[in-house]
């Protein structure tokens, strides 16, 4: 039964965000592209209110972060420093009959195997023992390592001299920015750089809406710390990721840590911490904290011949710093908040459909009605408090389409907090209602206080 409400519940996110214009799918007029998803008007508004958040909370707010805006295409050495070129690869397999290829481990943890730990050779020999086939019923050939990075060519010449890549995260072009940051800033440790951008994946088989797609956005966060200092700031970034959970409403009861286990974490990472998600499709990955030790720098200055140490003028040493990592998925944030705000209840009868988002990352925190909309003087006033609303700085939408009742219903569904009503009293007291979307409550209030 739970898994049928949980379906149910991901189809209607998936409907209600194509119907107020929250998101689309990539080229939809010519039947769409898998792993790439649109943003609407509502869904722009969303996604950047959550950024500016995460930006006040982590750049804006701090005196020991640093803004950055990398370039999406890099050297290609980058990625044989940052070891993405031999080690960023996901475990496929393919169908024998129609060559359709699958992520491995999906497979098998849709026939309830437990793949942590396992490398390609195990997955075969369980694949092979416990007769799993493909969604149409055929054999699986070998699985292999499929590297997820788009590649493209840089120049007229499309050769492997000229072929770098899309970039996968936005971290690389953190740390190769390091140096300049330092030469130009001077700041002291512990600093951090961060930054809000695209990455690109080729993800093998994209899947549940927006979570696993293969363009996407990331708000990430290095952190540039004396080596024997990393726990403490670890143990900060750990709080300041349920800070930010609370922060843009994501059901905290929802979320939960997972520590990742020597040998499935990342070729960089001596510790991650994963906080989880319980999705409609399943508990998954939220955003990650991870220990990169000096790995990174380390390798960009040997490869880069290029001296990224550190002098510290008090010890009067040099050294490489080491790195913490509180890295968060755009899209899945949006996800997250999408799921934990999405409410229904009963009125006059009828099941009401609302979006429960705090006012500081919904689309529009208030929308101004006209009671009727063939009444001149009316307008008029609504316009004049939508424009006294949107100078004040709020976002604020105008509608005079549809009934009163109609319009209630459209604005909850987009999760607008208040809406504010211009009646015929209006005119004479300069006093609107103004209507909470949560509990429906209507009051009296006077323009001049809105």
């Amino acid at each position: 039964m739970k898994s049928n409400e949980n379906h149910e519940l991901m189809e209607k996110l998936v409907s209600l965000s194509k119907r107020r214009g929250f998101f689309f799918r990539g080229s939809e007029i010519y039947g769409g592209l898998a792993g790439f998803y649109d943003y609407g008007p509502l869904g722009v508004s969303l996604k950047k209110n959550i950024e500016k958040i995460w930006w006040d909370m982590f750049v804006d707010g701090r005196e020991d972060v640093y803004g950055l805006d990398a370039a999406l295409v890099m050297h290609p050495q980058v990625y044989q420093a940052s070891g993405h070129a031999a080690n960023f690869a996901d475990p496929m397999v393919e169908d024998t009959k129609t060559q359709k290829r699958y992520r491995a481990d999906h497979l098998m943890e849709e026939n309830g195997i437990d793949v942590t730990g396992l490398k390609p050779e195990d997955m075969n020999k369980l694949i092979k023992e416990r007769g799993i086939k493909s969604p149409d019923g055929n054999a699986l050939g070998e699985v292999m390592q499929f590297n997820m990075m788009f590649h493209t060519f840089v120049g007229a010449n499309a050769d492997s001299e000229s072929k770098t890549y899309l970039r996968p995260e936005t971290a690389q072009g953190i740390f190769t920015n390091y140096k300049n940051v330092l030469d130009s800033l001077h700041p002291k440790l512990p600093f951090g750089i961060g930054q809000i951008g695209k990455s690109f994946r080729n993800e093998i088989a994209p899947r549940d809406f927006l979570f696993r797609v293969r363009e996407f956005s990331q708000m990430e966060v290095e952190y540039f710390v004396a080596p024997e200092d990393w726990k403490k700031h670890f143990e900060h970034f750990q709080k300041q990721v349920w800070n930010f959970v609370e922060a843009v409403g994501i059901d905290k009861s929802k979320v939960s840590e997972l520590e990742i286990a020597d040998g499935d974490r990342a070729h960089y990472s001596e510790r991650t911490i994963d906080f989880e998600f319980q999705y409609p499709f399943g508990k998954k990955e939220l955003y990650g904290l991870a220990y990169r030790t000096d790995y990174d720098l380390k390798n960009h200055g040997e490869v880069s011949k290029t001296d990224l140490s550190y002098f510290d003028e008090e010890k009067k040493e040099r050294f490489i710093p080491h790195v913490i990592e509180p890295s968060f998925g755009v899209e899945r944030t949006l996800l997250a908040v999408l799921t934990s705000a999405y409410s229904e209840d009963e009125v006059n009868g009828e099941t009401r459909v609302f979006l429960k988002f705090k006012p500081e990352v919904a689309p529009y925190q208030y929308a101004v009605f006209p009671l009727l909309k063939n009444k001149p003087e009316l307008i008029e006033k609504a316009k004049e408090v939508y424009a006294q609303i949107k100078k004040s700085g709020a976002r604020v939408i105008f509608d005079d389409n549809g009934s009163i009742g109609k319009r209630y219903r459209r604005q909850d569904e987009i999760g607008t907090p208040y809406c504010v009503t211009i009646d015929f009293e209006s005119l004479d007291d300069q006093c609107v209602t103004v209507r909470d979307r949560d509990t429906g409550e209507q009051k009296r209030v006077k323009i001049v206080e809105l």
